[in-house]
């Protein structure tokens, strides 16, 4: 039988690089494990044309960040008409933008924290500045402040007193025009990997991220430096609190129209209430990273779960 052609796209000039070099040459060897033939790509300006030249018969997308995930890469290759694992441009548009995403929750009646949101241009030119203490009265302190579409936790701050909220909106606007300011739930912090098979999306074990000390929430850090966060996958959760988290990831990840695969983020509050954060759709495949280890509860390997994910784009 002759092997298939993929190519791994990776690399590239976000802030996630050097994440996404991680996760691409992961995703490489397992690839040649499996016997494909395998192009790589570390992406730059010659995509287009080198896309052309080689005409796989499907690519791998393990680009994180703006340019991977927000629809980008997708769109060029929907136009080359070469298919690629993951989902398709609306979903990825609608994913990237972490303000859109919570407007289409709170739609569709998924929990998700209370929030607003503003752009650059309301705090330079109509005085948005002036609504902080309202929005901390309404909210509660502390507000999350993050920008709006940035992957890895990046640019997140952590408003624990009204006066702290000009500064984290500063540091948040410096990833992004436009910044997302969210109430704080306290609670675990839950990962749901959904991964479509035969049947439809289905969810894999649910992945609980417990960071150490010196590290006040799942961060940029936490996530990617070794031994700086505990996982259990899967979760010790009873047979109710795992029926409700997986109902509603499995409810977020359709209401953006997801396919292929993604990442659903939750925190379980007290309460038992599943409040939807964001849904990835460029799972990040590092050795720290959550859907491995959601693969590995559920008796894949990481060479498994890559071919799962790889015959999404070849089905």
């Amino acid at each position: 039988m002759e092997r298939k052609h993929v190519c791994v796209l990776y690399g590239g000039r976000s802030l996630e690089r050097d994440v996404s070099l991680m996760t691409g040459r992961r995703v490489i060897r397992a690839l040649k494990n499996l016997d494909y033939q395998v192009s790589e790509i570390d992406v730059d300006e010659s995509l287009v044309r080198r896309m052309v030249d080689l005409m796989p018969e499907a690519v791998f997308i393990a680009l994180h960040g703006r340019g991977g995930e927000d629809g980008t890469v997708q769109e060029l290759l929907e136009i080359l008409g070469i298919p690629y694992t993951g989902p398709r441009v609306p979903a990825s548009i609608k994913a990237w933008d972490k303000v859109l995403t919570k407007h289409i929750f709170v739609e569709a009646n998924i929990p998700t924290p209370d929030f607003y949101a503003f752009n650059d241009a309301a705090f330079r030119d109509l005085g948005a500045k002036d609504t902080l203490d309202i929005i901390a009265e309404h909210l509660g302190l502390p507000v999350v402040v993050k920008p709006s579409a940035q992957g890895s936790a990046l640019g997140i701050n952590f408003a624990n007193e009204a006066r702290d909220l000009p500064r984290a909106m500063m540091s948040a606007l410096s990833f992004d025009r436009k910044v997302l300011l969210e109430k704080c739930i306290v609670g675990r912090e839950l990962a749901v990997s959904v991964l479509d098979g035969d049947n439809g999306p289905e969810a894999l074990p649910v992945v609980e991220a417990k960071p150490r000390d010196d590290y006040s929430y799942y961060d940029f850090d936490s996530r990617y430096v070794m031994g700086a966060t505990d996982f259990t996958a899967p979760a010790d959760l009873t047979d109710e609190q795992q029926a409700i988290v997986i109902s509603t990831s499995l409810a977020a990840y359709e209401a953006l129209g997801c396919t292929g695969f993604g990442r659903v983020d939750i925190i379980m509050d007290v309460d038992n209430t599943p409040w939807v954060l964001e849904v990835n759709t460029i799972p990040g495949l590092t050795e720290t990273s959550l859907m491995p280890q959601a693969a590995e509860a559920a008796g894949l390997t990481f060479v498994d779960l890559v071919e799962r994910m790889m015959r999404t784009a070849l089905c």
